[in-house]
């Protein structure tokens, strides 16, 4: 098992879409059989930060997770 914990910081007014196309991943994530759990978690007393926790069933997982369309269109839309 490997867990990933991405630390993101947001630009004022990409907040919403960003905080929307994350979700998504995430769900479609879970979906994948590499990955155990997919949490997106917003900083309370900052809505600009956000954590996410990528857990891998297997050190390939994260490899095939970046192939996923998924992960293609999140990756574009979050990097705005």
């Amino acid at each position: 098992m490997l867990v990933v914990h991405v630390h993101v910081h947001v630009r004022l007014g990409h907040v919403e879409a960003f905080k929307a196309a994350t979700i998504e991943n995430a769900r479609q994530s879970r979906l994948e059989p590499g990955i155990a759990r997919f949490d997106v978690i917003q900083q309370a007393d900052d809505p600009t930060r956000f954590v996410l926790v990528e857990v891998y069933r297997t050190g390939d997982a994260p490899a095939a997770h970046k192939e996923t369309a998924h992960y293609a269109k999140w990756r574009d839309t979050s990097r705005r």
